[in-house]
């Protein structure tokens, strides 16, 4: 038997509302840096939108709110990779011109889709959410030191990989 899990209150709803409009693209980008396609990331972004929202009562502070849609976010698309996600079969496909296999990028937002997954989500989260270390340590639950090392080591790669186009 499921357990019933406790619902906000109607005032929240509207809070709640648009809380996830302001942040659904922030966590889009987060769940496609770990998932390899946008259905899965879509996917990833409505299971912690509900789980946020069944969750809701219980947040403390408003002020972490991005952090932590971003967190359940980040757990949703890791356990979804984990079951496997959508498979897509490409033995038939012909590769596409262009693609970031043969090791062109056509821009900044390709190489970081190329990144390992632990570097993609840190430079995702620093860059493009504007997140603190702090913020990005507890969004991925590892060290702050973990995340400048991860930050450091995807500057690098993307300096040798966009090095070519200059």
């Amino acid at each position: 038997m499921e357990m019933i899990k406790a619902v906000p209150a109607a005032g929240a709803r509207e809070r709640f509302a648009a809380a996830a409009q302001a942040h659904t693209r922030s966590m889009y980008r987060a769940a496609r840096t770990i998932l390899d396609s946008d259905a899965d990331a879509e996917d990833a972004v409505s299971e912690a939108l509900l789980r946020a929202w069944q969750a809701f009562s219980r947040l403390k502070s408003e002020e972490a709110l991005k952090g932590w849609l971003l967190k359940i976010t980040v757990n949703c698309a890791r356990e979804q990779r984990r079951k496997g996600g959508r498979v897509t079969y490409t033995d038939d496909l012909e590769p596409l011109a262009g693609s970031v296999e043969d090791g062109q990028y056509d821009g900044l937002w390709d190489a970081v889709l190329a990144l390992p997954e632990d570097q993609r989500t840190a430079v995702v989260l620093f860059y493009y959410e504007d997140m603190t270390l702090a913020q990005i340590a507890s969004v991925l639950g590892v060290a702050q030191g973990t995340v400048k090392s991860r930050l450091c080591r995807a500057r690098g790669r993307l300096q040798e990989m966009l090095k070519e186009e200059l």
